[in-house]
């Protein structure tokens, strides 16, 4: 069966008779029942199912018979042209659009039903709107005829305009989840809309600030995006993000939900401009808490941020801007394990890096980083920069919250044969 047979031809042209059925049957469902005098239908005529049973059944058979007949074979004139078209070949695509002179608009007029069948995958629509777009495009050169290429143009306008406003659907918060390892908490999307709340934009690097990472991972929440179901309910119980909104170490969660669902709200701009920071209210949060934030130490007034736009936790540090809690009792105990790891690295050319075990352990737990994301033998894992950029190792921190791995010589800054003292050797794993 061809593009062109009657059968293909019947099938859309009953595509287009069957899109209004809805409609159709809503009206005679509507004609064919009693109504009492406030307009509900009360009975059904009698006659009603002799008319919508059958037209129901017609139906049916005619969408599957359609469904399955499908589209596939192109008639031999199609078949060439995208042969031409996918290989280049100008010349004998000009001759065949010039032999060929009355079945183009027709079948230029098939790539477009085609490709607007419903169920097309976007990828597979736009290609047949592309090549029917082509082939009106030379029609028109060559017959002087510019009505198909007009057709064609105003649906892949439309087209391209609707897959921009579903991506931008889709992409909508992702602004606030670029910045500085912000997480945009939108799980339960649907069940918010219902209550007509945006996302929860949570700012990972203004908590930060407040609390070493230790305080939440691993016994809060799981130090990985999207392993934790954070919800509602568990709030409520004390759990997640209740463990301090409660009232007492920060503000209740039950008070105004719009100060968490805050996405695309006006405060929420001061959540992924960094220029924008409240640093009087991080200050007065952070005295109330037992933390430090000290912002006349900072250099221009301003938060340190590297080239590749992370904030330098190491400079706020050292220069003793800030002093975030270890715990939220006060009679925890702090594990800091103070050892230093020289990694050899593979390559001649690429310095080797030493690894200091009491910056990363005065932030986070042992067990954040052991024995899940790395064993703990010293010469047992195997680390490749591959690994890190696909999250593993390293990267389960670096590029998301703390500074890219794309900064190399913020690691590999050890000379390869310069001498180094009170190190632990890690040979690389072959």
């Amino acid at each position: 069966m061809t593009a062109k047979s009657p059968v293909c031809k019947i099938a859309r042209s009953l595509i287009a008779i069957l899109r209004p059925t809805p409609n159709i049957l809503v009206g005679w469902f509507r004609g064919m029942a009693f109504h009492d005098k406030g307009g509900q239908i009360v009975k059904l005529k009698k006659c009603c199912l002799l008319y919508i049973i059958p037209y129901i059944s017609v139906c049916m058979f005619l969408l599957f018979s359609i469904s399955s007949v499908g589209f596939a074979e192109e008639s031999a004139f199609r078949k060439e042209f995208i042969s031409n078209y996918m290989r280049n070949l100008f010349i004998q695509q000009a001759e065949l659009v010039k032999k060929n002179k009355d079945i183009i608009p027709g079948e230029v007029r098939l790539l477009v039903a085609d490709a607007m069948f419903p169920g097309t995958p976007y990828e597979r629509k736009m290609h047949l709107l592309n090549i029917a777009n082509a082939m009106a495009s030379m029609y028109k050169h060559w017959h002087n005829d510019e009505k198909p290429l007009g057709e064609v143009e105003t649906i892949l306008s439309m087209e391209v305009q609707k897959e921009k406003e579903r991506v931008a659907e889709l992409t909508k918060w992702d602004k606030y989840g670029k910045f500085l390892g912000n997480i945009v908490i939108k799980d339960h999307l649907v069940r918010l809309e219902t209550k007509n709340l945006t996302p929860v934009i949570f700012p990972h690097w203004l908590h930060r600030i407040w609390f070493q990472c230790k305080v939440c991972h691993q016994d809060i929440f799981i130090m990985k995006k999207g392993a934790n179901d954070i919800s509602y309910d568990l709030i409520m119980e004390g759990k997640q993000c209740g463990v301090c909104h409660n009232g007492k170490i920060a503000f209740d969660a039950r008070e105004n939900c719009d100060t968490c669902h805050n996405a695309g709200k006006p405060d929420a701009e001061k959540l992924y401009d960094i220029a924008m920071a409240d640093h009087k209210k991080i200050k007065e949060v952070a005295e109330r808490l037992g933390a430090e934030w000290h912002p006349e130490k900072l250099h221009g007034g301003k938060i340190p941020i590297d080239r590749f736009g992370f904030i330098d936790w190491l400079a706020l540090k050292e220069n003793k801007v800030f002093n975030p809690l270890g715990s939220l009792t006060k009679d925890s105990q702090d594990i800091v394990r103070d050892n230093r790891i020289l990694f050899e690295t593979v390559s001649p050319t690429v310095n080797n890096v030493i690894f200091d075990h009491k910056i990363h352990s005065s932030w986070i737990q042992c067990s954040t980083c052991h024995p899940d994301i790395f064993e703990n033998d010293l010469g047992g894992n195997r680390i490749t920069m591959a690994d890190i950029a696909r999250g593993r190792f390293c990267g389960h921190c670096h590029g998301k919250v703390s500074f890219t791995f794309a900064d190399c010589l913020r690691c590999h800054k050890q000379p390869k044969g310069a001498p180094v003292k009170g190190v632990l050797i890690h040979k690389q794993k072959q």
